[in-house]
């Protein structure tokens, strides 16, 4: 049956000149299709600005406008490119027929028509149509269940890691909310670099999601230290202190743990970089390798800002929170020393954005 490609009935508009051929293919079609006959390219145009069929027939050979003129503005318009066009000829003309097929046509019939053959070349485009349209649905889809099991993914991902950073947090006690705002001053950083064209070859390859996502776990080796030396209310001993600056080759060795566990390395990657080197200095004198200039991996130099800024105005067992402006002056003090000066400028240009997140979390915290 002509109609077997869907139970619902398809409706076609049949379009030529002609009243016999109008007549005899409309009788030819009616018992399977909602069959709509015009006489005029120009009526069909008017008819589709209101209504869409699942197919059009089209004469060639019509005055004032041909098929190829009609075809043309169907398929230049989106809501009507769509929809498969059949010409309908009584020419026997290659070239004309490449001319149509070039233009968009899916067929070409030639008059005078048999209804069976109609009926037959009508239902395999039809037939054709659904199962383009059935496919472009399964992809459609197939991207979107993509899409979720990767949002899925990501927020998962995101949860363990939060987790994790938390952890951190939990038992070092004397570092309240440090990974949350670090990772927000390395994000004023990072958007400072797009805006100067600092380094925009190097982060041009950055997911700068992933890499504020990775910054969280600088200092997972933490989880390693000792709790008297970690709490510790008051000043550390020299030895006391070369036990915590191991956090930085711990952390590193953690994150390579896991990336032998994964085929996901870009993420371990740049959290492994920010644990390792995130306390190393520009003139060399930082740790765990005395790692100098621009030896240091940029996201190290990065995070030595952020970090060392959250030290200075944040309260610690051993000493009070120093302003804002105290902090960037001593941040401005070791440019060149401890901080690379491109960053130390750029820092100096955008600190009231820092002195913005800090007064924040404070406010947060009553």
């Amino acid at each position: 049956m002509a109609n077997s490609v869907n139970t619902e009935r398809k409706t076609i508009f049949l379009v030529d000149d002609n009243l016999t051929n109008l007549t005899v293919g409309k009788s030819a079609l009616a018992e399977h299709y909602n069959v709509f006959t015009l006489n005029s390219g120009e009526k069909l145009l008017k008819m589709l600005e209101k209504n869409i069929p699942d197919l059009i027939l089209l004469d060639i050979e019509m005055p004032e406008m041909n098929g190829y003129d009609v075809i043309k503005v169907i398929k230049d318009k989106e809501e009507t490119k769509h929809i498969p066009v059949i010409f309908l000829t009584a020419r026997d003309d290659v070239e004309g027929e490449l001319e149509g097929l070039s233009l968009g046509a899916i067929d070409y019939i030639t008059k005078p028509f048999s209804p069976v053959l109609l009926l037959k070349r009508i239902e395999t485009h039809l037939l054709i149509e659904l199962q383009k349209k059935e496919l472009v649905n399964y992809n459609n889809n197939l991207q979107k269940m993509v899409e979720e099991k990767t949002k899925s993914v990501l927020e998962l991902q995101s949860a363990i890691l939060k987790t994790v950073a938390e952890l951190v947090e939990f038992r070092d006690n004397t570092t309240g909310g440090h990974i949350e705002r670090t990772t927000s001053y390395l994000g004023i950083l990072l958007d400072a670099l797009s805006v100067v064209g600092l380094y925009e070859e190097e982060i041009s390859s950055w997911d700068l999601k992933l890499v504020l996502q990775s910054a969280q776990l600088h200092d997972v080796g933490k989880i390693a230290i000792r709790d008297n030396i970690l709490q510790k209310p008051g000043k550390l001993t020299d030895e006391e202190f070369a036990e915590i600056k191991k956090h930085t080759t711990v952390g590193k060795e953690i994150i390579e743990k896991i990336k032998k566990k994964t085929s996901e390395r870009t993420f371990l990657e740049h959290a492994e970089v920010f644990a390792a080197t995130h306390h190393e200095k520009w003139d060399g004198t930082g740790y765990p390798k005395g790692l100098k200039n621009k030896d240091i991996p940029l996201q190290g130099r990065l995070m030595a800002i952020a970090d060392v800024y959250d030290a200075l105005v944040s309260n610690r067992p051993y000493k009070e929170a120093f302003s804002h402006e105290d902090a960037v002056h001593i941040i401005s003090a070791g440019k060149g020393t401890h901080f690379e000066p491109a960053l130390v400028d750029l820092f100096l240009k955008i600190d009231d954005q820092f002195n913005y997140i800090a007064k924040s979390y404070k406010h947060e915290d009553g």
